[in-house]
């Protein structure tokens, strides 16, 4: 089969397509024929050894799409031939998707309904199992509560907006202007341009005077901002930053309305079947789409994890071998 390796760290040219064998599956994995491998950032991290390094040569990819090829001897629940999708991201994180056939364990995979695209599921991962977790588990959002999502076109925050209209939340969101349309069609009741200068004011006016909840996909830049626009009782959300020194100019805007702070790492997810399977069935009844911005072959890895880093874009990036 062909797969993409690298054989050492470093920036997107080391990326290279290598025939290999396909490999057989352990005890407790399955070997799916890939259909789609999303591109996410942390998939340079793992390039370039920013994260901990992943013995090399070896294949990237965390998130996948695919058909099962073959079970292994302790496998239940998986036949050949069934839709799978799943990501890697968690304790003892799989890597490999960017390949023709990998293998995966049982723990991070589950069925794809009929309905659900296998492109757009390869691409789910990461970004929508990250809404899941901040929305539904961390923020417990209910039904007519104001939640702001920063970064609604980003890969996360489009998942975001979707998932927050699905519980009958109202979504108030933040793009560049020439995706506030595709954002509204999404499920956004509002959708502000992050640069303008009255964003504060604009965000309050949405939202009744305050919002209930916010996922913050940039600390370092709206941490204070969040505590100024909150409801008493909002809890924010935080899922990544610039710079790892966020801090308040005016910490009292957030303590007179009792905001609560859960700052979350997809890492620690227990048990990724579960937001997986929540996220399979808001795709299977077409209240989640992932917006697929382009996709590439294998001999295009390192054009898209270029992009991925440097390119503007609503949605995700996808790999189809």
């Amino acid at each position: 089969m062909r797969a993409v390796r690298l054989h050492d760290h470093g920036d997107a040219d080391v990326l290279q397509v290598d025939d290999v064998d396909r490999p057989e599956p352990g005890e407790d994995e399955l070997l799916l024929e890939v259909a789609a491998a999303g591109i996410n950032p942390v998939d340079t991290y793992f390039r370039d050894g920013s994260y901990e390094p992943v013995g090399v040569p070896f294949t990237p990819g965390v998130d996948f799409a695919g058909v099962v090829a073959e079970t292994g001897a302790g496998v239940d629940g998986f036949s050949a031939g069934d839709r799978v999708f799943g990501t890697g991201i968690g304790n003892g994180g799989f890597q490999g998707a960017y390949a023709e056939y990998a293998t995966v364990p049982t723990d991070r995979v589950v069925h794809l309904p009929d309905d659900a695209d296998l492109s757009e599921a390869g691409a789910a991962g990461v970004a929508a199992v990250t809404a899941w977790r901040a929305l539904v588990d961390h923020a417990a959002l209910d039904p007519a509560e104001y939640c702001l999502v920063h970064g609604g076109s980003g890969g996360v925050g489009h998942a975001a907006v979707q998932i927050a209209d699905a519980v009958s939340a109202r979504a108030i969101t933040t793009a560049s202007e020439e995706y506030h349309g595709t954002l509204e069609d999404l499920g956004a009741e509002t959708v502000l341009d992050y640069g303008r200068d009255d964003l504060a004011d604009a965000v309050l006016e949405a939202s009744d005077g305050g919002v209930d909840a916010v996922l913050d996909h940039r600390l370092d830049d709206y941490l204070q901002f969040d505590a100024d626009v909150a409801a008493t009782g909002c809890r924010v959300v935080g899922i990544g930053e610039n710079s790892p020194d966020p801090g308040f100019s005016n910490d009292g805007a957030a303590r007179s309305k009792d905001v609560s702070y859960q700052f979350m790492s997809m890492f620690n997810t227990p048990d990724l079947r579960v937001p997986l399977r929540g996220v399979a069935h808001l795709m299977a009844t077409d209240e989640l789409s992932i917006e697929l911005a382009r996709t590439y072959d294998l001999e295009e890895a390192a054009q898209a994890q270029r992009d991925v880093m440097n390119d503007s874009f609503l949605g995700k990036l996808v790999l189809e071998p």
